[in-house]
């Protein structure tokens, strides 16, 4: 009868621990990963100031690298030089055609002097006190007087349209040199290079005094206030979430107790892929799940790489 009572007991025991087992089981498991931004150089130059370390924490918009611009302000000067020196070979058509239209103001003038004395002449003649050679010339004289006339008005367009295409010709360097001048600006101010967001410097890749150019990495930065718990579920677990749960988020303290912090999924694949091999069993590497997305709000204590389990409310 002792026996049977200890092997009840026993049962009980595993029963329980049994229960006690699966309670303290996730329901998921993965690493701790940041939304990493690399910044790089735009710009050729020596790099000036680069006042950062790795774990310097930068607020979006500093100022964190100085490049040096002499050579693009030499470049920018070069280019407003020629710009000057286009304007001083442009021409002002105002002082030509004002010189023909006071040609043409003092041969209207000439012209309606002209025409008054042939109509006296034409009156006088009636009255036989001129002759007719008298306005035979007064004619020919008018007729001149119109022709200088419209000749200056002619001159006056050939004149416009003359100065108007050497004018032309002109701005049509004009044009790229301003926009070489807008792009050397540009590439100036990158010479300041902005902090992009805020954030904690990962990886610094570059130091001061040395030579960048376009495209060279200078530091690595990621806002490690939010970080991303990157999970997989099963198949059969894939009903369980959705976009804006909350969960929790088991981190180890030690090796006995937990951290604890509130989790938001805010993605969930919709690829099946197979099992990561880092987080689980050889037998279960033939399973396909499902990679979740869960933010947490870091106390200081979260890191990239950390591992973290998930437990559904």
């Amino acid at each position: 009868m002792k026996h049977k009572l200890y092997i009840l007991a026993g049962a009980l025991i595993v029963i329980i621990s049994g229960c006690n087992l699966n309670d303290n089981l996730s329901d998921a498991s993965g690493t701790f990963e940041a939304d990493e931004i690399i910044v790089s150089s735009e710009v050729t130059g020596r790099i000036l100031q680069m006042d950062i370390d790795e774990g310097s924490v930068l607020a979006k918009d500093s100022v964190v690298v100085v490049i040096d611009s002499t050579q693009l302000v030499l470049q920018k000067q070069q280019v407003e030089a020629s710009i000057h020196a286009l304007n001083e070979k442009t021409m002002d058509v105002k002082p030509q055609v004002k010189y023909y239209q006071d040609q043409i103001a003092v041969l209207q003038s000439q012209l309606a002097d002209a025409e008054y004395e042939k109509a006296r002449t034409e009156r006088l003649i009636k009255a036989d006190a001129a002759t007719t050679k008298q306005l035979d010339d007064l004619n020919n004289q008018i007729d001149v007087y119109k022709k200088q006339i419209a000749a200056d008005q002619e001159q006056i367009k050939v004149t416009k349209t003359s100065v108007g295409t050497q004018n032309s010709t002109v701005m049509s360097e004009f044009r790229p040199l301003r926009k070489s001048a807008a792009q050397i600006a540009d590439l100036e101010s990158k010479t300041h290079v902005l902090n992009p967001i805020n954030g904690t410097v990962l990886t610094k890749y570059a130091m001061a005094g040395e030579i960048t150019q376009p495209g060279k990495a200078l530091y690595k930065i990621a806002d490690l206030s939010i970080i991303t718990l990157r999970a997989y579920i099963t198949g059969t677990q894939i009903s369980q979430v959705k976009l804006g749960q909350h969960v929790q988020v088991l981190v180890d303290e030690n090796s006995k107790t937990d951290r604890n912090y509130d989790g938001e999924i805010t993605w969930v694949s919709d690829k099946a892929e197979f099992t990561p091999k880092t987080i689980q069993t050889k037998d279960e590497r033939a399973n396909l799940v499902y990679a979740i997305k869960i933010h947490v709000k870091n106390d200081g204590t979260l890191k990239i790489g950390m591992y973290g389990e998930v437990k559904f409310k």
